[in-house]
């Protein structure tokens, strides 16, 4: 059996990349944990990473080691809360979604935070491949995604649908919309906002568009948070899911262009099986799918000239 403590402080050592962060996480010594990691070297036999100065690489030994640290926290995890008393606003819950959506969820998290003092939330911005591994290996108790995982240790609940919104400067307003006008205002660029021109702009313009590297870039940003910001200020216009535009502050300064030809992104709920049989995760995804339904309610869409 390999030892808990130096299994613990090796896998915490894995996570940070950093001898002295993870003594940091741990209360430790730096020296502590260095040890720590020689014994359970020892303990195995094999050397587990690879000094290289001050950073270090993984063994093949060392990804198997982490592999399993990994595995029994999920493991104590698990136990603990079958143990603990099952009540909806106690204990800790985590959640992976897109960082728009992680922007737009947060306030109605705080909220459900305020009435249950013991209901610890972790809410984590992270890629759609992320989040199925996550959910998969227990990292998230939920996850949100935009289609349907096919896996046998997955459950899957279709919720809502997220408009994907065509976004302009609120001065836009009263005028036709034309690619070309768009195309002369610039693109306010960001890493999806490609694919979702080519998605949009394909069906709505399919004779002046030519693809996405052929726009005229007005500039690029690669924080959720930020992309609106030269929009409101009459920069650019831009392309985002609804979530992204409902949670920037200054929303009052956008506009929502109404195109003939809309897309939706399907919003799907996935969970380990059997996951949603704890009372707080059944009670988050109730409140996931009853906020959504408020999605697209704050920011009106602009009524251009025809």
């Amino acid at each position: 059996m390999l030892n808990a403590t130096w299994l613990e402080t090796f896998t915490t050592l894995c996570e940070t990349g950093h001898f002295t962060r993870s003594a940091d996480v741990l209360g430790m010594t730096q020296p502590g944990v260095s040890q720590h990691v020689q014994k359970l070297e020892a303990q195995v036999g094999k050397s587990l990473i690879a000094r290289e100065g001050k950073s270090f690489t993984l063994t093949p030994a060392g990804e198997a080691v982490f592999a399993i640290g990994k595995a029994r926290r999920t493991q104590e995890r698990d136990l603990k809360e079958t143990i603990q008393v099952d009540d909806p606003i106690v204990g800790e819950i985590s959640i992976g979604c897109s960082g728009s959506f992680a922007m737009w969820l947060y306030p109605h998290l705080l909220d459900r935070m305020q009435s249950a003092p013991e209901l610890v939330i972790r809410l984590a911005a992270t890629p759609h491949s992320g989040i199925v591994t996550a959910v998969l290996e227990g990292e998230f108790d939920l996850g949100v995604v935009t289609e349907q995982i096919e896996h046998p240790r997955l459950d899957n609940l279709k919720f809502g649908r997220e408009e994907l919104c065509l976004v302009a400067p609120r001065s836009f307003a009263g005028e036709a919309v034309e690619f070309q006008r768009l195309d002369a205002l610039g693109f306010v660029a960001h890493p999806d906002g490609y694919a979702y021109a080519d998605d949009l702009f394909s069906l709505n313009f399919p004779t002046e568009y030519k693809g996405a590297d052929r726009l005229n870039i007005r500039t690029f940003v690669n924080q959720i948070g930020q992309i609106p910001i030269p929009v409101a200020q009459g920069l650019g216009y831009t392309i985002l899911p609804r979530s992204g535009i409902d949670a920037f502050t200054d929303k009052e300064n956008l506009m929502i262009i109404p195109l003939p030809e809309q897309r939706h992104h399907d919003l799907w709920l996935i969970s380990r099986r059997g996951r949603t049989g704890f009372a707080r995760v059944a009670a988050m995804s109730d409140l996931i799918k009853q906020v959504t339904k408020t999605l697209g309610s704050t920011v009106p869409s602009g009524n251009p000239a025809t």
